[in-house]
């Protein structure tokens, strides 16, 4: 086990899928595999191991922003030889070219932070997905006859600001929409020389204010889980 994960070697599949949310890991995990068992409580933060269509996914949370998902992605990456994490959140839309429940499959992550700085001495500010999990994430979608976005997206530290405005650096690499962690995931594999990938859907249209309801988020994710599983599945 690691510091931040109390699953046992063995436990946690080559392939994870990382939402935010631990309550979003149980949702899946329950919802989604066959024989989930639950390998890692530590902190509240909940891993799933179960079997989907026959193979061992894991599914377990992120926290929010990039200490959480670098301590966490770092872990699973190193202590549990995993080989792919696939981020899978929501976001924020910076125009309203982008409507809710729009899923995007993240190119490249363009971010202010200096995380990848400090901690592997990678100097770019936009990093792209890492490995061949987003080309079949784009090929599963297609299979499935859902509409992705392969797009770039901001990744900030802030989650409030005084500043309305659209960050410099969100224009600068065509984001249109922004959230926490896939710079960070990015970073780590680029180091670790592993696979990364995000998917998200669009909750929330900044500049009109609409946004998914509560009761609608486990609806509006469902095609996201899947179009994630399906693409886990075939890395396995």
């Amino acid at each position: 086990m690691s510091i931040h994960i109390s699953a046992k070697k063995g436990e946690i599949a080559k392939v994870v899928l990382q939402p935010g949310d631990p309550l979003r890991a149980k949702y899946i995990a329950e919802n989604f595999l066959e024989n989930p068992r639950l390998v890692s409580q530590t902190r509240h933060i909940l891993y799933y191991t179960g079997i989907y269509k026959g193979k061992e996914i894991t599914v377990g949370a992120s926290g929010m922003g990039f200490p959480s998902i670098g301590i966490y992605s770092f872990e699973l990456y190193t202590e549990y030889v995993v080989d792919t994490i696939i981020r899978i959140g929501t976001c924020g839309a910076y125009t309203t070219d982008l409507k809710v429940f729009d899923i995007l499959n993240v190119e490249n992550a363009a971010s202010e932070s200096t995380y990848a700085k400090y901690a592997w001495e990678i100097e770019e500010e936009l990093l792209p997905h890492q490995g061949s999990i987003f080309d079949v994430i784009n090929e599963t979608a297609k299979e499935l006859s859902l509409v992705t976005n392969s797009t770039n997206i901001h990744s900030s530290d802030i989650f409030y600001r005084k500043n309305p405005a659209i960050p410099e650096i969100a224009t600068k690499y065509n984001c249109p929409a922004v959230e926490m962690e896939a710079f960070g995931l990015f970073a780590n594999a680029k180091y670790l020389g592993k696979n990364a990938a995000t998917i998200l859907t669009v909750s929330d249209i900044i500049p009109s204010g609409e946004n998914i309801s509560a009761d609608q988020r486990e609806t509006a994710l469902k095609p996201m889980i899947e179009l994630a599983l399906e693409a886990a599945w075939k890395t396995v």
